[in-house]
């Protein structure tokens, strides 16, 4: 099976930003970096009971983390052909552990087929038609009681102005080549609650993807100093990765990583 990085088919120029990122050696690409990645699953308390569902597992980063705590099986939807097959590569050989081709707004599984289930970095790319669809999924594939876990960029505070939402959204698009569309921490709130949700837990950390120190922490001293080196060396990705440092530095006041657990009721 082929295990070639999402993207090879673009060159620099075109390719989205996180899998610009990833071809330079950039593979933890959420917002609140490892540390929140490792928050959000102390929250959703996986156990060697659980059918976990991933939406969107990129590169499989978490599904790792995921897999070290034994649950009893772990599916992860990936729209991305290549992603899907490089993250299905890079995991353990287990007829528990399963990589499937699919939208998380349609993954055609079976409803209640779930007892945890998140995602990372996948809402805030997407509309807000396309945010309703996805949760309303969630919804509908987790057993009652079953908890839901999201990792998403979001604007601060809940009153900051319209204005402020327009110029955030505008450049983060621009400079990732990806529409990006983050909410109010009471929008992401209410977004869940009118799938039905129950909201559990809510915590921030600073969007910091791009600094160094988070680099380090994100992929270890080795691993940072070849991103860095990609960097320098390459003139357009160069340019690409410091209009998108200059963006998230520029709106570093309103703009954190969060994330949310919420859970299904029973009845």
């Amino acid at each position: 099976m082929s295990s070639e990085l999402p993207g090879t088919s673009l060159d620099d120029v075109h390719l989205p930003g996180h899998w610009l990122l990833a071809r330079l050696g950039k593979r933890v690409l959420r917002p609140g970096g490892i540390e929140m990645t490792h928050n959000l699953l102390r929250c959703l308390n996986i156990t060697e009971n659980d059918d976990v569902l991933e939406f969107a597992p990129g590169l499989g980063i978490t599904a790792r983390h995921i897999i070290k705590l034994h649950p009893k099986t772990y599916t992860g939807v990936e729209r991305d052909e290549n992603a899907a097959r490089w993250t299905q590569v890079h995991l353990p050989k287990s007829d528990r552990i399963q990589i499937v081709i699919g939208t998380a707004d349609k993954t055609n599984l079976s409803a209640n087929c779930c007892s945890v289930l998140f995602g990372e970095a996948m809402l805030s790319m997407s509309s807000q038609k396309q945010k309703e669809g996805i949760v309303d999924e969630a919804f509908r594939l987790l057993k009652p009681g079953g908890v839901y876990g999201i990792h998403e960029l979001c604007i601060v505070p809940d009153n900051a102005a319209e204005e402020m939402e327009t110029k955030i959204v505008k450049a983060l698009s621009s400079s990732i080549h990806v529409g990006v569309r983050p909410l109010k921490a009471a929008d992401w709130c209410q977004l869940l609650k009118n799938a039905g949700f129950e909201i559990l837990d809510l915590g921030y950390a600073p969007m910091n993807l791009l600094q160094p120190i988070r680099i380090i922490q994100d992929e270890g001293l080795i691993g940072a100093i070849n991103f860095a080196k990609n960097v320098i060396s390459n003139t357009i990705a160069r340019k690409r990765v410091f209009a998108m440092k200059t963006a998230f530095d520029r709106y570093k006041e309103n703009l954190k990583a969060m994330y949310l657990v919420a859970r299904k009721p029973n009845s």
